[in-house]
């Protein structure tokens, strides 16, 4: 047996929280890849005026999802859309055709990856690593018109 793992908890506070600021953000994709959407939404939550809370995000489609992922080498989302055509590839026996082969597959990519965020807001800023972003993933082989709905829950700033 190891040594027990150190952890470390810091001060809690807590925020009354004061306001709920809500925008939804339309995004046009190029097909299957990842859209970086970290700019937008700080910017929402820069003119919402956040202080401390949470940043709820939620996009609005069953063939798209929503990441937290590396933001510095690209590389990153080609091995990410390389590795989500593995676990659901277009050629698979699918039921489910009406909309073209990649649909079905761009709706269990979208169950596995998700479709909601939940971001602390800390000071006024998402609370996210050095080098995380926030993605929309396209899942589907064509351009696409998106929309992702942004919520702040909390203290203004």
């Amino acid at each position: 047996m190891g040594r027990p793992a150190m952890t470390r908890m810091s001060a809690v506070t807590e925020t009354v929280p004061q306001t709920i600021a809500t925008a939804t953000l339309t995004l046009d994709t190029e097909g299957e890849g990842f859209v970086e959407i970290t700019r937008d939404v700080t910017r929402f939550v820069a003119d919402v005026g956040a202080g401390e809370g949470a940043l709820f995000l939620f996009i609005r489609h069953t063939s798209a999802s929503l990441t937290v992922q590396e933001n510095a080498d690209p590389d990153v989302r080609t091995d990410l859309v390389t590795a989500l055509r593995r676990l659901a590839p277009a050629d698979a026996p699918w039921v489910h055709d009406v909309e073209g082969p990649d649909d079905m597959p761009a709706h269990v990519k979208a169950m596995l990856t998700g479709v909601g965020l939940h971001v602390p807001v800390i000071g006024g800023a998402l609370a996210l690593g050095t080098w995380q972003g926030i993605y929309v993933a396209e899942h589907r082989s064509r351009p696409h018109r998106r929309e992702v709905v942004m919520q702040f829950v909390g203290s203004r700033g």
